[in-house]
Order: C-alpha cells, then sequence, then structure tokens
C-alpha cells in the first residue's frame, strides 16, 4: 500500500479483529479539530477504504477517535459500566510520501498502539 493513512482494531481480550468500531478522524490546525471522516470498521477490523487515500497525505497533526464502549457494549465480560469509553490518538505526519498505519490493539480495560506499516 502506499502512501495514506489506515488503521486496524483488534480485540485481544476475544483474540479477533473488532468489527464494528466507530472510527473518526480530525485534522489539528491552529489547536482546532476538523472532522475528516468517519468510518467503522469491518470483519477484518479495518476501515473498507483507508482514511485518507493514496497521494492525499499531508503532513500535520490528526488524531483518531475509536468509540470502544459503543463496540463493548453488551459482549460477554464486558463490564457493566466500561473503564473506556473513547479513545483518541494524536499524531504527526512528519513524510507524506511514507504509509501511515495506526492500529489500536484494545480490551474492555486498556489499549496500546504503535505505527504500524
Amino acid at each position: 500500500m502506499g502512501a495514506g493513512l489506515s488503521t486496524h482494531v483488534l480485540d485481544t481480550a476475544r483474540g479477533r479483529p473488532a468489527q464494528g468500531v466507530p472510527v473518526t478522524l480530525f485534522e489539528i490546525q491552529n489547536g482546532e479539530r476538523r472532522p475528516v471522516t468517519q468510518a467503522l470498521t469491518n470483519s477484518d477490523g479495518r476501515t473498507d477504504a483507508p482514511l485518507i487515500g493514496r497521494g492525499q497525505l499531508r503532513p500535520g497533526t490528526f488524531e483518531l477517535t475509536f468509540e470502544v464502549a459503543a463496540y463493548f457494549e453488551g459482549l460477554p465480560g464486558a463490564p457493566d459500566v466500561p473503564f473506556l469509553d473513547l479513545v483518541t490518538l494524536r499524531f504527526t505526519v512528519a513524510d507524506p510520501s511514507s504509509h501511515y498505519h495506526v492500529p489500536l490493539l484494545i480490551s474492555p480495560w486498556s489499549y496500546s498502539t504503535y505505527r504500524g506499516s
């Protein structure tokens, strides 16, 4: 995959992709959040299309917000009152010619992320 921005959500508590997680991408400019796109993760835990397509990525600061409480609601083993609600990741794109992949690994009680490939 060429330059662009993608994400992937994995449910580490269940050992499977997290399907149906609402994801919103914002661009941060002059301290203000501007919505770029919204998506829902598919059966593979990915969005059907890149969040920013090939050749459209530019340098700047972005936020990805994942609605994890909505995903865990009603699943076996999830707490009655969610510990995590929204997980927001703020990151900077320095090299728009590179692909930025931002995975999120979640459980009802924790999350982690990294810059993937």
